[in-house]
């Protein structure tokens, strides 16, 4: 099947689908071919975008890019993300890229407190759907 985009002699677009270009022809030619506006049987093709229909090369979502370098180069240190952080800074843990969660409180108070710390747009894996 193939869609073509149609134009009437009154200046209506609109689309319709048939087996081939020759199909088109043969019921175009034959006055079966009507503008669902005007019912006019003077249609011609419009000038249409082709529609490529070939396999799509497949890229990563920036998202899930994200997050596999996460995964490959942080600790997820879960619900103790801020207590974490704070260990990082004083010296207490070593010092080393993390990720978990984080109450909004304990978020600002890191903010507050110059410990940087971003939220992500993914959550860990057990947590999804």
């Amino acid at each position: 099947m193939i869609r073509f985009s149609l134009k009437c002699k009154h200046g209506h677009i609109f689309d319709s689908w048939f087996r081939s270009d020759a199909d088109f022809g043969d019921l175009n030619g034959a006055g079966r071919v009507t503008c669902p506006d005007c019912g006019t049987s003077a249609v011609k093709k419009a000038p249409m975008a082709p529609s490529l229909s070939g396999k799509a090369e497949a890229t990563e979502h920036p998202i899930a890019k994200l997050r596999r370098k996460i995964e490959a180069e942080a600790d997820y240190v879960g619900d103790r993300f801020a207590a974490e952080a704070r260990a990082i800074r004083d010296g207490d843990a070593a010092d080393r890229p993390i990720w978990g969660q984080a109450k909004i409180s304990d978020a600002k108070a890191l903010h507050d407190d110059g410990i940087p710390a971003i939220p992500l747009p993914f959550g860990p894996k057990s947590k999804a759907n």
